[in-house]
């Protein structure tokens, strides 16, 4: 998910072309074009790449299901959203709250990754 209005910097992937219409503003770098290899040109994007790659390998041990991809790159997003928390004990409380006040969730409903929008807190 991406805040509307925001900026979203991309490859030259004709799948990005409706950012603008959908409200968002688009920055195309062509890596195809560029003499710099894409760890440079486009530094962010290769660093959060590499840091899923390397916690699925560590976490997950390279195994994998497409069936809960989803919930694993919900769960590193989670995860790296946080990574300079310095109230790591307050992140587990707030957890523990949402908890309680959630209701139940079945495994076939995040097999695919849940829709948090649609649930009643």
């Amino acid at each position: 998910m991406v805040t509307p209005g925001a900026v979203v910097q991309t490859d030259g992937w004709g799948g990005y072309n409706t950012l603008r219409h959908n409200g968002y503003a688009h920055q195309k770098k062509l890596l195809s074009s560029s003499a710099d290899p894409a760890h440079v040109s486009m530094p962010g994007v290769h660093r959060v790449a590499s840091l899923l790659k390397r916690w699925i390998l560590g976490t997950h041990q390279g195994s994998v299901s497409v069936e809960h991809l989803q919930s694993y790159l919900e769960e590193f997003t989670f995860r790296f959203n946080r990574r300079a928390s310095s109230s790591r004990g307050l992140v587990f409380r707030r957890l523990l709250e949402q908890a309680v006040v959630t209701e139940p969730i079945i495994g076939t409903e995040i097999a695919h990754g849940f829709d948090w929008r649609h649930h009643n807190m």
